[in-house]
């Protein structure tokens, strides 16, 4: 048992003496967190995870920014629930913790009573918390179900659109959500790696559920040296990991499809497809190369064709073609390829391409989803140890999460979404607990006059985010250090007991607590909570790794142990991981969860939704919003994620906030056309809004696009023309992947950019 508890994650980083502490998680790494007269005085990571991410938790515990006690919003207190343009300009009043939570669940009997379940919109995202017991999506979930049902929302902001298309292709998401070839056998079998959105390794620094490894930049060096070329297709030359030889092609943003579409094309008029894969492993590929030959359309969808879209040279397309004809391949696609206007083809896309080259399921060859994308995608780990909080049958209904703006403007309306008409609930109160809407969200405009529509918005939340001050009630919450969890992550080899390092902070408590209060006043509160506190429930949760170690014959350590040790090293798989490679070895025995059991390169479902642009097989749909379309002075707008934050989170600390605008890069050559330096201050508008941004020439990137982190706190100017700290969701547009994802199309949309001169009122 000792052995199995790990103490070379924590070597020589014991505390100092007559300081206390523990070991803790983040979504950004492990750490151990020294304490001094209560007061969180050092985070030290553990095992690679980055300095300056992790050092930033005494600030996040301690920010001047946290909540010290229940907070009313001035208006709704004085005059009652209904909508309110106020939220987001209105002063709060302190009142205790009793009046708080007698309100809020006055309000929440209410809204239920007069309007039924699905009038609450039960707001959440999933990055909250590393641990699984105080994970703030799964608490609200379980309370809302409990209390008599509520809107819930299905899809993401990561990967929505892949989360619809992918089961029709594979029968699941889990090529998305967890399932990908690792990177050791990447290492060992790989001769070249094609990844289209990149391979940034300031996104290996985060991994939801938190990891103690952090092995991606020693394993691609490792395929590397063995010999492993790399292709790296994005407009952004950072996206190509330091010290890799890597060729990159900068195309268009939005023609990668075109680009696969293009060398699956080639793969079938050079005899380089994999007939005998295509036959006994897919179905439908016949209609697709009709569609590739041009024999519905009258165009081939050829190299030059495809040049042509993306705009880079043929001979580029035709050496890429040659470094992938031959060979073991590995294709890859970033998460942010699919969060664009008909995203859903790039990854079916991709899956067809590595059909042709019939790679797929072999060690190191066919494609998988997410390696630029977060941390421990790809390293090879056992699952299944990491405990989940479980939920409620929820009475209610659910909407895609990017509609939620749309959902609470248009109530009645009619949805279209993966082949079916959902009608749009009438949303009288948003509770949201664990994330920031403000940050993630498009079309922030459009988002706060949906916020305004609301009766009461309930929010729970640590520190005074955008979110918090467009709130009706507010309860303070506790961070992770302050609570005792388990977190970790299906794709790393730890589990990690979270000890309380802190005593929680001012007047918070836990979101559980929050709601067991809640759900005491509301009469469900042994079905919320089950008679259960904080180490009950984990007590419970643990069981469920027990059992798991008893079926597979792993050795697990008691729950004592594991609180004792701090983090729990799980045994490794019994061989490296390959994305369907018991599908590849027997179809038969081992089919695919889709119609017939295998790929599918052409979907009849899908082709019975009637939607224009999803025939039934992977096509190239420009966006209405590109660079093949521009006006003169427009650019295409690529946002990404900061170099030093997790989404909006860390912005409150010196690690994410520089006191000036967030940065735009824009190419030398464009810069000084729109007669910007370095260091100014310039705007960015389109007709959907305007934000600040500092000036950041970047000779690597193309021209014509300008690339935005997406970290800044929301703060728009009084008159709400301009956002000032630069966030750039005030420009992207809620228009969404197609009807068939309904998800985020974030990377498809176009602005405008000048010097920012502040008028004289502004500046004083």
């Amino acid at each position: 048992m000792a052995d199995a508890l790990i103490p070379d994650a924590a070597a020589g980083t014991g505390p100092t003496p007559n300081v206390t502490g523990g070991i803790s998680l983040g979504h950004w790494g492990a750490f151990r967190g020294e304490v001094r007269n209560g007061r969180l005085v050092r985070a030290v990571p553990l095992n690679g995870a980055d300095a300056d991410m992790v050092g930033a938790w005494p600030e996040l515990v301690h920010s001047n920014r946290r909540i010290d006690r229940p907070h009313i919003r001035r208006g709704w207190l004085e005059g009652g629930a209904g909508p309110s343009v106020a939220r987001g300009r209105d002063d709060y009043v302190p009142v205790e913790w009793d009046a708080a939570l007698d309100l809020a669940a006055g309000e929440i009997a209410r809204i239920h009573r007069d309007h039924g379940p699905a009038s609450i919109l039960g707001g959440s995202y999933g990055w909250s918390s590393a641990g699984r017991l105080h994970h703030a999506r799964s608490q609200v979930r379980r309370f809302l179900a409990a209390a008599g049902g509520f809107t819930d929302q299905v899809g993401n902001y990561s990967w929505g659109a892949a989360a619809a298309i992918l089961p029709h292709v594979l029968g699941s998401s889990a090529a998305v959500s967890h399932a990908a070839t690792s990177w050791d056998s990447i290492a060992a079998h790989t001769d070249r790696v094609v990844a289209f959105g990149g391979l940034n390794t300031k996104n290996w620094r985060v991994t939801s559920g938190g990891a103690v490894d952090h092995p991606l930049a020693g394993l691609v060096a490792r395929a590397q040296a063995r010999g492993c070329r790399f292709t790296v297709i994005s407009p952004l030359a950072q996206d190509v990991p330091p010290g890799i030889d890597a060729t990159l092609i900068q195309s268009r943003p939005g023609s990668d499809t075109a680009i696969m579409l293009a060398l699956a094309h080639e793969a079938w008029i050079t005899g380089r497809a994999d007939l005998a894969f295509l036959s006994s492993h897919t179905t439908g590929h016949e209609t697709f190369v009709a569609y590739l030959t041009g024999a519905g359309d009258g165009t081939p969808k050829t190299l030059d064709w495809a040049a042509c879209l993306a705009d880079v040279p043929v001979q580029t397309l035709r050496t890429l073609w040659d470094s992938i004809a031959t060979g073991r391949v590995m294709l890859t696609a970033s998460w942010s390829l699919q969060r664009a206007e008909h995203g859903e083809h790039s990854y079916w896309a991709l899956i067809a391409l590595a059909a042709m080259l019939g790679q797929i399921g072999l060690p190191g060859g066919g494609f998988s989803f997410g390696y630029g994308s977060m941390g421990s995608v790809g390293a090879n780990a056992r699952r299944g140890y990491v405990p989940t909080f479980p939920g409620l049958e929820n009475r209610g209904m659910a909407i895609p999460a990017a509609a939620f703006a749309e959902a609470i403007l248009h109530p009645g309306e009619s949805l279209s979404f993966d082949g079916q008409d959902i009608t749009l609930p009438d949303i009288r109160m948003i509770y949201w607990a664990g994330g920031n809407p403000f940050h993630h969200a498009q079309d922030l405009g459009k988002v706060e006059a949906a916020w305004a529509r609301a009766e009461t918005v309930i929010v729970n939340e640590p520190w005074w985010t955008p979110t918090a001050l467009r709130a009706d009630i507010v309860f303070p919450a506790t961070t992770s250090a302050e609570r005792a969890d388990i977190g970790g992550t299906s794709r790393d080899r730890h589990v990690v007991y979270m000890a309380p390092l802190v005593a929680p902070q001012g007047e918070a408590r836990n979101d559980r607590d929050i709601f067991a209060a809640l759900a005491g006043r509301l009469g469900c509160r042994a079905a919320f909570d089950e008679g259960l506190d904080e180490e009950g429930w984990l007590r419970h949760l643990w069981t469920q790794s027990e059992a798991r170690g008893h079926v597979e014959g792993i050795d697990v350590p008691s729950f004592e142990a594991l609180r004792e040790a701090g983090i729990w090293n799980v045994p490794p798989p019994d061989a490296d991981e390959v994305l369907l490679s018991a599908f590849r070895a027997d179809p038969v025995a081992q089919p695919l969860p889709t119609p017939t059991g295998r790929i599918m390169l052409h979907s009849d479902v899908i082709a019975g939704f009637s939607y224009p642009d999803h025939p039934g097989h992977p096509v190239f749909n420009a966006p209405v919003e590109w660079l093949g379309s521009v006006t003169e002075g427009e650019f295409h707008l690529v946002t990404n994620q900061p170099a030093k934050q997790l989404h909006s989170q860390l912005w409150q600390t010196t690690a994410g906030m520089s006191g000036a605008p967030a940065p735009v890069r824009i190419h030398p050559q464009d810069a000084r056309a729109h007669g910007l330096k370095a260091g100014q201050i310039a705007r960015l508008f389109n007709a959907r809004g305007a934000c600040l941004a500092t000036v950041l020439p970047d000779p690597g990137l193309r021209q014509g696009v300008l690339v935005m982190p997406t970290g800044a706190w929301f703060d728009p100017d009084p008159d709400r023309s301009i956002e000032r700290n630069g966030n750039p969701n005030v420009l992207t547009s809620d228009r969404r992947s197609s009807r068939l994802g309904q998800a985020s199309a974030a990377l498809s949309a176009l602005v405008r950019i000048e010097h920012y001169e502040p008028s004289p009122a502004a500046a004083d």
